[in-house]
């Protein structure tokens, strides 16, 4: 009887919380559609790109929910094929030659799904080691053998980090499955949700914490909209939610608070970095593949360094 009582409340947590993100998905879609009415007359380029983003997140929730629905395996599967759009929008941006095939062969038909089997497998001594080393070590081998020296130590950076940011970081979201923390066994998904929920939810309330009272440009040459006011803002408010969702996680209010604060700094200076690299490149966004939003690395670019670190404590903490 007390196993199925626990059984009950451990199915009961997805479902409030799928729930309560439903609502606010709702909520903000009879605003936006309000608001799309009312200028109807004279249509406004912000709200009818409020209208696509908002859209945007009904599908992705709806992915989101079916790998939720189908358990490990689909969420494996499902950040296997973002970490496959990820990577294909890195390289397609990257400057590579001839020479560089066997180096690209590799990383998306070898690297890439090995990666992931060993995060399926569970070989946690392997996936912390594939890409950082083995392959960081062969990329430039399989490059050099073109004899093709041209920007060479500039091409295969970009191969490898690409596949570090792209590959490696975002595995460790499904991963986060793996970890068998005593007194929360079969709740790992709602890792997942915490990390995704309160790492987005910080993107979007330093975007409106910023219009709403920014003035000063926090890094005006990297990103022109990022302001101080919407930085402290921004990741006070998500801090504050990472604690109000302390019980769908194995930690107390404060450590779930602690916990959203480390990964909300270190999504909004993985934001950074990656607006870097899109100024190198020339370019607004990464792609169009979600309308309203850009591409897969315009949405994952603050999970992707939030990611591996909130694994890494909490295994070294909770584990």
């Amino acid at each position: 009887m007390d196993r199925w009582i626990e059984f009950v409340r451990a199915q009961s947590h997805p479902v409030l919380l799928f729930a309560g993100v439903a609502a606010v998905l709702l909520l903000a879609t009879l605003i936006s559609e309000w608001l799309r009415w009312r200028t109807r007359e004279r249509p406004s380029a912000v709200i009818a790109n409020l209208v696509a983003r908002i859209r945007a997140w009904w599908v992705m929730v709806l992915l989101v929910g079916v790998a939720f629905a189908l358990g490990r395996v689909g969420m494996i599967v499902l950040f296997a094929l973002v970490s496959l759009f990820a990577l294909r929008e890195f390289i397609t941006l990257a400057p590579t030659r001839r020479s560089d095939y066997y180096a690209l062969l590799a990383a998306f038909y070898l690297a890439l799904p090995l990666q992931y089997w060993l995060v399926y497998t569970d070989w946690y001594g392997l996936y912390t080691l594939l890409i950082p080393v083995y392959a960081f070590l062969l990329l430039p081998i399989l490059s050099a053998v073109g004899e093709d020296t041209t920007r060479y130590l500039e091409r295969t950076a970009k191969v490898q980090w690409g596949l570090m940011i792209c590959v490696f970081c975002i595995s460790h979201v499904p991963a986060l499955i793996n970890l068998k923390i005593p007194g929360y066994e079969g709740r790992n998904l709602l890792l997942v949700a915490f990390l995704v929920i309160v790492v987005q939810s910080s993107d979007v309330l330093q975007y409106i914490w910023g219009k709403l009272c920014g003035k000063r440009l926090i890094a005006p040459r990297l990103s022109p909209s990022k302001t101080v006011e919407g930085f402290v803002g921004g990741v006070a408010s998500a801090t504050a939610l990472g604690a109000a969702l302390w019980w769908i996680t194995p930690f107390t209010p404060w450590q779930a608070a602690g916990l959203a604060l480390v990964i909300n700094l270190m999504g909004f200076y993985g934001g950074l970095v990656m607006s870097a690299i899109k100024r190198d490149r020339g370019i607004k966004d990464w792609g169009h593949m979600i309308e309203g939003h850009g591409g897969v690395l315009d949405r994952l670019d603050s999970v992707c360094f939030a990611a591996p670190v909130f694994f890494h404590l909490i295994r070294y903490w909770w584990v």
